[in-house]
């Protein structure tokens, strides 16, 4: 029996996803769950392209001999979904990191265009352990809002700051002002010399200091390919979810032969930033339902407002409500079924909409509605008035902007 605030168990009061036999770690999302999924994602987006980052598509399926250039065929194999043509081994993608490279080596690179930040939604597959599977947190298909920064060594404090100031913003948007930090250093199994692991770890290490992290060091528990910072965020329940991190990696470029031209003209390594806030969208959107115990803050519900008209007398009014509704913008529905209106407050309620308007002959009258929050309080507006709260209170939070002194491009 699933605990009321499990995710799994609000997913289901919601009707917002469903997980079954035939898919062991998949998601099948329904019309309520996949709205509040693209919104998650919808609002990342934006915050990508405001910090210049360019959107790309890489492919699903790719050859081990890829995956054996970069090493995740070595690394990573037992994690690796793979198809067999005939003649070559292929794998679902894990990560999105070495089809990033590939897009990165077409063409001639200069150091003119760095800092090039490429950004991917990616689905990507593991071969998760069926017993490891847990709803929404522990699935074999999500997507990552994935992103890789090719930059030259001296633009890398200036990437993890911009970095580090995007993924507290984003935070905080979702209503998560804590964050932990810890600084994974490299594995006992790794790629790449001594040396260079130095440097990686001394420029990551040093650029966490400069922005004022002082993280906790996880020694060992590092990338094959670099040291990372891990960011963990803190739910209303005092539960840390490790969610966003920037890698720092000098391997992967070496491995796939990714070079730039510098300004004297030679060939050059740029450095790699391997870099997530949310990490999962599948994963995070779990944490949502359980940090607001299914109760979502309103710009991020599926349904925003119920409009209920008392009698079907008054459905005419109800509409032209709910037409007023969504020409603002605002995700509405009526709700004229033949059940008593206290039921349907209820039903509201389970359904977790956030604003309920009641309609009724009085109001039509009066071109009024009866405001019901979730707390039960209620008020009548006028219904431009209503319009104009529910717009404010159902409003997207602002986008977390580069800083001034760092232009996004």
């Amino acid at each position: 029996m699933l605990n009321e605030f499990d995710h799994r168990a609000i997913g289901a009061r919601l009707d917002l996803f469903h997980v079954q036999e035939e898919a062991p770690g998949m998601i099948f999302w329904h019309p309520r769950g996949f709205t509040l999924y693209r919104l998650v994602e919808a609002y990342l987006r934006d915050c990508l392209a405001a910090h210049g980052y360019q959107e790309i598509r890489t492919p699903q399926v790719l050859s081990r001999s890829l995956w054996e250039e970069s090493g995740h065929w070595h690394n990573f194999r037992e994690g690796m979904l793979t198809v067999d043509d005939g003649e070559h081994d292929f794998a679902l993608k894990p990560v999105n990191c070495p089809g990033h490279v590939q897009v990165f080596r077409r063409g001639i690179r200069s150091y003119r265009d760095l800092p090039l930040r490429l950004a991917e939604f990616g689905a990507c597959h593991r071969n998760e352990q069926r017993g490891a599977l847990h709803g929404l947190m522990r699935v074999r298909g999500f997507v990552q809002d994935d992103a890789h920064i090719f930059c030259r060594e001296d633009q890398v404090p200036d990437e993890i700051a911009a970095f580090v100031a995007l993924l507290r913003g984003v935070y905080l948007a979702f209503g998560f002002p804590d964050v932990d930090v810890a600084f994974s250093s490299r594995p006992p199994e790794r790629a790449g010399d001594d040396a260079t692991w130095d440097r990686a770890e001394a420029a990551l290490l040093g650029a966490a200091h400069a922005v004022g992290l002082d993280p906790v060091h996880q020694p060992g528990q590092g990338a094959f390919y670099g040291p990372k910072l891990e960011f963990a965020l803190r739910d209303a329940h005092g539960r840390a979810w490790q969610c966003g991190t920037i890698q720092l990696d000098l391997v992967l470029p070496e491995r796939l032969d990714a070079h730039y031209i510098d300004r004297e003209g030679a060939r050059a390594r740029p450095v790699m930033l391997h870099r997530a806030i949310v990490g999962s969208l599948e994963r995070f959107v779990g944490i949502l339902l359980e940090h607001a115990r299914g109760a979502l803050p309103p710009w991020l519900s599926p349904s925003q407002v119920v409009v209920a008209p008392i009698a079907e007398a008054h459905q005419p009014y109800g509409a032209s409500a709910l037409a007023a509704l969504r020409q603002r913008g605002l995700r509405a529905t009526l709700d004229g079924r033949p059940e008593s209106l206290a039921r349907r407050i209820v039903d509201a309620r389970e359904a977790g909409a956030p604003f309920l308007w009641v309609v009724g002959a009085r109001e039509a009258e009066a071109g009024t509605v009866s405001v019901r929050d979730r707390a039960g309080a209620s008020q009548l507006l006028p219904l431009q008035v209503a319009l104009d709260a529910a717009e404010r209170a159902c409003a997207r939070p602002p986008i977390p902007l580069p800083s001034e002194d760092r232009p996004p491009v």
